[in-house]
This record gives C-alpha cells, structure tokens and sequence, in this order.
C-alpha cells in the first residue's frame, strides 16, 4: 500500500494492524492534511458481517464529537478496499505503555476521567462501547486520552438508521458474548443483553490493571476467566499497591459490583468520583510542597501567566486561524489586568501544538501559572475546554468547558479573564471589568471574517492581499464600527499601493479607511500601524517610525509593527537603528517572518556579517518551521531560497525558488525577492529579467532597491539605473 493513491489519499507509511484492521498514515492531498487510513484486511473485505462491523466503527465514531474519541472523518471504497478516515494521533495505546510500567495513581485518575468523560458523552447519544480495554485507549503525546475502535458498539436504532436506512440495530444475537473475555462484564459473559452498565464494569477492569500491573480476573483459558468474572472476587487493589489511596480501592470495587444493579449507573457518576479523587490528590500534593516537601522550586511572586494556545481539535487545518485568534485575544483581555503579568504572544509561540507540561513551561519561563486548552468548532457550535494550572505543582485552580453558539465567544473570553482572577484572589476594579468587556464586534460573522483576513496579511502576495481586503470589508460590511477591520483595509490598501499599483485610487482607499479606525479608536495599536503604512507608503518616513512606535509603545507585540518600523528605518538610511532593535523584533515579532527582511537589509549594509549569518540561520528555522504548516506561502519560500544560498544549499535554494515562482509567477514582491537570490548566486542575467517583472507588476520602490544589499552587484547597472534612477557607483 505505501506509495498508493487511495481515492484522494496518498499512502505514507504503516502504522499497525490487528484482527480487524490495517492502519495507514497518508496524505489528504484535498485538505492538506495528515490522516490514518483503516482498510479491512482483504480476506475479510469480502463477509458481510465482518464489513458491517467496520461500518458500525465508522456510524458509532462519527456520531460522536468528543475531545477524547478518536474524530472519524468519512467512510469509503477504492477498488474494492473499505477503510475509514481517521484523524491521525500520535503516542501509544495504553496496552503499550502498561507492557512497560503501572500508572502512578495520578496519571492513573487523569485518564480515567478522560475515559468516563468520553464514555458518558457516548452514552448520552445511545452508544455502548462494549470493549473498553488498553488496546482500544490511545495515549497521544500531551497525555490526552482516544477511545479507539466502535466495531463491537452497540448503537441505539435511532442513531443507526439515521446514518444508514438499512443498519441493524445490533449485529448480535441474546446469548452470544461480545467483548474481549478479560474485560468483559458478567452480563456479557452470559450473553445477556447489555447497557451503559457494561462499559463501567470493563473501564474497572482497566483501572485495576493499570494500578496493579495485574488483571483482576484471570486464567489460563477462556473458560476460567470467565468463571473468575461471574463468580471470583479479585484480591484487593491496596494489596498489590500498597501506595494506592483507599479512596481508588471504592471506587474500582464499585465498578467490578458483579450485580450491575449495585455498580456505577452512569459514567458521569463514576466521573464525579473520580474528579473528587484527583481534587484530594492534588490538594494533598500542594499541602506537602507548601510545608518544605516539595522539590525546593520557588514561586515567582508575581502572578505571572503563560496562555499557550488551545488545541485545535476540529480536525480542519484551516481553523486554526481561528484558535490562533481566539487564544491571542485571551492573552490581550488578561493583559488589561494590572494583577497579572501575562506573557506576550511571541514568548508562548514556542509551545504551540507541542507537548509540554504546565511545570515544564512554568520551569523554562518562569511562570506561577499556565492557562491552558483545546477548541473544538462544528458549525455554529463551539467547545472550549480550559484549566488554569499552577505551574509549580499542576494543581488546577480552576477549569471549565464551554458548549456554546459561536455568537457568545466574547462573552466566553470575558467569563475566562474573571475567573482566572477569581482563581488567583485578584479583585478587579471597575475600570478593568469595563475594560475586558469590551468587545472589538458585535458581530460574530464579522469577527470571523477579520481573523481570516488578519492571517493573510503577512504573506504579502497580491493574492493574499486581495483575499485579505475581501474579508476585512466584508467584516465591516457586517459591522460598521469595527475599528480592527478598518485599520485592516488601510494596511492592505497602502501596502497593495507600495508593492503593486501605484495608483492613487488605493492610497485613498487607504487613507479613508485609517481615518474611520481612527475615529472609532484612535490609540488601538493596529490603527497606529495600518497609518505607518500609510505614510511609508507615501515616503514620511519619520511619520511611519512615530506611528509604528506608538504602537509598539502601546503593545510591546503589535502585529506587523517592528516590520513596518525596520522598513521605515532603512529606507531612510538609519541602518544603525535597525540593527540595535533586532533583539526586540525577533522577540516581539513571534512566528512573522516579514521582520527579518530590514533587519537583514541593514546589517548588511553595515557589514556586520557575524550578526547577519546569526539572524539569517534564526529565519531559517522560522521559515522551515512556517511553511510546515503553511506550505502554499510563496513569500516564505522565496526568502528560504535566498538564506539557503547564504549558507551555500545551492540546490535546495534554486528549488525554493522553482516553487515559489510556480506558486505566484507574475507577483511583484515574489519576482523582485527572485531577482535577489539571483543576485547571490552571482546571475545577473536572471536577476535582471526577474527585477524587470517586479517593476512591471507595480514594485517600483527606488529608495529600498537601491540601498538594498541583496541587489549590490546590479546597482552600476545600466537596466537597473533605467528602472529605479540613481547614479551608478
């Protein structure tokens, strides 16, 4: 299979295979995206029972929507082959990890409540697992719990016929025992008919067994374990691990009740239990750290915050423009709390979509707390599920989960930034509870289309300019005191003026829309930095450095304010002020690659080549690592290709440039970075003809290409001095 094109999949490599499945990673080449293919095994593709049970898997799974069930994405056929579409984790199941070891009794009840979580959202839609054992519990790399595998799930007739007319209710038959035999429960031992009551008794079973290292009922055939359930009690859990709190040794005695009668009745029973445990643990871990039994660290006497970006758990590569903007407009809302020192954006980027502790963030920033979460969007439906930890023992002071209508995501970002401070005993005054219910728009849709714009911006191209301009003014279409997407349109606007058409039309468009963010927020800092680009764009260049540094005065992260700023400076030749902020710009800037670009240009033109080669390998990686996930971006890939030919990957620098021509051919800003590399690579010829389809396409800027570094062995050019004046040197 690996190598195949499946349908729209291309298969990438093997993943594992067992009874009823073979997993493969592949390639969504629609969406972009990394999924897991699971194939019948051809030699039960073919038996009726064998494919309904896969079907099931997928109908059971895809009624769900759940942070800790494995998201199916769709059910389909190539050639013959079924396989299911599965979102593609990464870790290991719980089988494996307790070949290796027991759980600690904390890790232990942090993914028993993961699972009953899991369990009671499936039981509520009318869905019994009915094999809840380690192989079907996934452990991905942030300790975050999958149920796998829904083919021997019972599923409510409602639910079935509504995914398939012709779906029966239940494949089996009274009588027949359906399950793994270790982790069966006594009803489905018997072959009675079975509940929500079955998948307790088996989670029981897990609990045991990974406390314990040792399963409760056992036997060297089938026939003794199924005796050992029905009619043996196992030995007591605290026997086998003395350490375990009695607390765990009821509650694991209540899930194996062989009477289901007397056994949990509800997951979310179970749940409670379980959630008041882990409050008990923790509080008795504070307590041991507070009396000196700690490991000696110290809490930073500030309430200090790392906000790291929620999970996207949507399953859409494409919303994360939205979870970025969300969890950066928390970040704002907390920062207008003067008890709290919250991290800005760029310090917490570092973390995004990788697998840390709250004690390892707080550790390697210095933080008393973290703020954590996953998002999950569906429709007009959205899940935020966040927990404020503190970082020096991980234990929470407060976690909550939101199922709400998109339309309440402000009022969602305002309840966090209260609790947060009623967690950490900070009382608000009354100007900062003004101040964080304050909305940017009343209008969701309109809010949603500005995050789409916002995250275009950067890249430059004229297409994504354009694209960029379309959202911001439909969002104040929709919202006409929408402050952020006025300044949205001014930026774009003078920068489509500055890289593209140097035609009055859109310096006005600019301008009129500067002024409308103006009056409605006059010191917002995106205002403050769409008017800098107004005035670089004009050529005031002194005016762009004040605009640009009031907003960063005001917000130390503006976005595209350092960029806008380093511009301004080194088309004015101030080469020295570029170079002694490049330390604050790269910390400020955060994942904007765009700021590198003057901070190069001047320490080129000063000859600090030791700096430069630092800046350029640091643009490196944050070029590698954005065009992972934004691999489209032939702006990104166009400045990769000229810091490759500086470090002499000659090859991979002419790829890049092949690939970004071929993402954008005829884009100003692309063909005069071309002309650049070209320029490195000592080819006059092709620089020239590149530099030429830059003027053509409307990037005429004389002041910036003939200070430009990058650009110095055209400069005594003949064709050069036709196209950007200047005397040759």
């Amino acid at each position: 299979m690996i190598g195949r094109r499946v349908s729209h999949y291309e298969v990438v490599r093997a993943l594992g295979a067992g009874g009823m499945g073979v997993v493969y990673e592949a390639e969504d080449t629609r969406l972009g995206r990394r999924v897991a293919l699971k194939f019948l095994p051809p030699h039960l593709g073919r038996d009726a029972q064998t494919l309904e049970r896969f079907q099931r898997e997928a109908r059971a799974a895809s009624a769900l929507n759940h942070p800790n069930i494995c998201t199916v994405h769709a059910i389909d056929q190539h050639d013959g082959d079924y396989f299911i579409v599965m979102e593609l984790l990464e870790g290991e199941t719980l089988g494996q990890l307790l070949a290796r070891q027991r759980l600690e009794t904390a890790q232990l009840v942090d993914v028993a409540i993961q699972i009953a979580d899991a369990l009671e959202s499936a039981h509520a839609k009318g869905i019994v697992h009915r094999d809840i054992k380690p192989a079907n519990i996934f452990l991905n790399a942030r300790g975050q719990v999958k149920i796998l595998d829904f083919g021997l799930a019972k599923i409510e007739e409602g639910i079935a016929r509504s995914n398939d007319a012709t779906a029966a209710p239940d494949l089996t038959l009274p009588g027949t025992a359906v399950g793994t035999v270790s982790y069966m429960s006594p009803e489905q031992a018997r072959g009675q008919l079975t509940d929500a009551r079955t998948d307790l008794f088996s989670l029981g079973t897990l609990l045991y067994q990974a406390a314990t290292g040792v399963l409760p009922f056992q036997g060297e055939v089938s026939a003794l374990v199924f005796d050992a359930i029905l009619n043996r009690e196992p030995l007591p859990l605290t026997q086998l691990t003395p350490g375990a709190p009695p607390e765990l040794q009821r509650l694991v005695d209540k899930a194996l009740e062989k009477d289901r009668n007397l056994r949990y009745q509800t997951a979310t029973e179970l749940k409670t239990d379980l959630v008041r445990l882990k409050r008990d643990l923790d509080s008795g871990r504070r307590t041991a750290v507070e009396n000196g039994a700690g490991s000696g660290a110290t809490r930073p006497a500030q309430a200090a915050i790392a906000v790291l970006y929620f999970e996207n758990l949507s399953g859409v590569k494409e919303d994360e423009y939205f979870r970025d903007g969300i969890t950066e407009d928390i970040i704002t809302e907390l920062s207008k709390i003067k008890g709290m020192k919250i991290f800005p954006r760029p310090t917490v980027l570092a973390y995004r979509d990788k697998s840390v502790t709250p004690q390892q963030v707080g550790r390697e920033l210095k933080a008393a707390y973290v703020l954590g979460g996953s998002l999950r969007r569906a429709g007009n439906r959205l899940r935020i599920n966040t927990q404020l930890m503190d970082a020096n023992t991980d234990f929470p002071l407060w976690s909550e989960r939101y199922d709400r209508e998109l339309q309440d995501i402000f009022e969602v970002q305002d309840e966090i930034a209260r609790k947060i401070a009623e967690a950490l005993r900070i009382t608000l005054t009354p100007q900062e509870r003004e101040a964080i219910a304050v909305k940017p728009t009343d209008n969701l849709q309109a809010y949603d289309l500005y995050l789409r714009g916002k995250s275009h911006v950067r890249r430059v191209t004229r297409q994504d300019l354009e694209f960029a301009l379309q959202m911001f003014e439909g969002a104040v279409a929709l919202d006409t005191n929408f402050a952020r997407a006025y300044a949205g349109i001014a930026n774009v606007c003078a920068q489509y003026h500055y890289h593209y058409q140097r035609d009055a039309v859109w310096m006005d468009r600019a301008v009129t829309a500067a002024e409308r963010a103006a009056a409605l927020q006059p010191h917002e800092p995106e205002v403050l930095v769409s008017q800098a680009w107004i005035a670089y764009a004009r050529g005031r260049y002194d005016d762009a450095v004040a605009s640009a540094r009031g907003a960063i005065e005001r917000k130390s992260d503006s976005e595209g304010a350092y960029y806008v700023l380093g511009r301004a400076l080194f088309a004015a030749g101030r080469y020295q002020e570029v170079a002694n902020m490049v330390d604050a710009a790269l910390m400020a800037s955060g994942d904007d690659y765009n700021v590198y670009v003057p901070l190069n240009n001047a320490l080129g033109a000063l000859g600090k080549e030791e700096m430069l080669r630092n800046v350029r390998l640091r643009r490196i990686q944050a070029l590698e690592n954005h065009l992972k996930l934004v691999p489209d971006d032939a702006r990104a890939r166009i400045h990769l290709a000229g810091d490759y030919v500086f470090t002499r990957r000659v090859e991979e620098a002419a790829r890049e440039v092949q690939f970004a021509v071929a993402l954008r051919p005829n884009d100003a800003n692309v063909m005069y970075n071309v002309a650049c590399v070209y320029c490195q690579m000592n080819n006059k010829a092709d620089a020239l003809a590149a530099l030429n389809k830059a003027w053509n396409a409307g990037l005429r800027d004389g002041d910036w290409a003939r200070r430009d570094p990058d650009l110095a062995i055209l400069h005594d050019e003949p064709e050069f001095l036709r196209l950007y004046g200047g005397e040759a040197v």
